[in-house]
């Protein structure tokens, strides 16, 4: 074993130790999970863009906790949807995922099925405590021919013990085959916290660099996000599975 998988398997080892605390946490850091409208109050319009690496790699596996889908939206054709925001205010993102077999030189391919989830503006996830019930800001969708799939959504809120991040599942004839996560520009979460919905709670003290899931780096799960706190953002990642 490399030090590297080493390093993963620590990793995961802390994340099923944690992982109740941090449900803890995180639910007590959520506070209202009642929708708020947006603020169309800002000054900041200038573009932000960052690049994220897309070499033909494997992409991290990372752990699916501490909240999974249980529900069972995979089987569900209800929740093959694009938008996935179900009235959740937020600033709008635009989420594209590719797809790519690293066994074939990363050529994109058709016909998986890609679930994402991730916290609303406030903390809270869906199907967990104050979001018990709801199935905002989940989805699934099947890969086009181009590989592709793009969820409208909000950009992630935040909650104690985490970066901000959204979740992603990729599954072949019923199986999962990568579950990993997306990391986000620490330059762009921290405008994206200062405006609208999200300036009441602050700033997340948690960068991807003390984060449990993140912190040996996020090479090949740092999105590629343009936009700004006036219209909104796009985020773009290659995701490597080797199938």
């Amino acid at each position: 074993m490399s030090a590297n998988e080493s390093k993963k398997l620590a990793r995961r080892e802390v994340l099923v130790a944690l992982g109740a605390s941090v449900g803890a946490a995180a639910l007590a850091a959520c506070g209202s999970s009642s929708p708020t409208s947006p603020s169309t109050t800002t000054t900041a319009t200038t573009t932000t863009t960052t690049t994220n690496n897309a070499s033909c790699v494997v992409s991290a596996s990372e752990t699916r906790g501490p909240y999974p889908d249980t529900i069972g939206m995979i089987n569900n054709a209800a929740f093959y949807r694009r938008d996935i925001t179900e009235g959740r205010s937020g600033l709008p993102l635009t989420l594209t995922l590719t797809i790519v077999n690293v066994n074939n030189a990363c050529a994109a391919v058709s016909g998986l099925q890609v679930e994402v989830w991730q916290c609303d503006a406030a903390g809270t996830y869906s199907e967990y405590g104050q979001g018990a019930g709801q199935t905002f800001l989940r989805g699934v969708q099947t890969r086009d021919a181009s590989g592709q799939v793009t969820f409208t959504t909000i950009y992630a809120g935040w909650y104690a013990g985490r970066a901000t991040h959204i979740h992603v599942d990729v599954y072949r004839s019923g199986t999962i085959v990568k579950t990993t996560q997306i990391a986000f520009p620490e330059d762009v979460t921290r405008a994206v916290y200062a405006s609208g919905v999200y300036a009441s709670k602050g700033q997340n003290a948690t960068t991807n660099a003390s984060d449990m899931v993140f912190s040996d780096g996020t090479t090949g799960e740092l999105a590629s996000v343009t936009g700004n706190v006036t219209s909104g953002y796009t985020a773009t990642l290659q995701v490597g599975i080797a199938i």
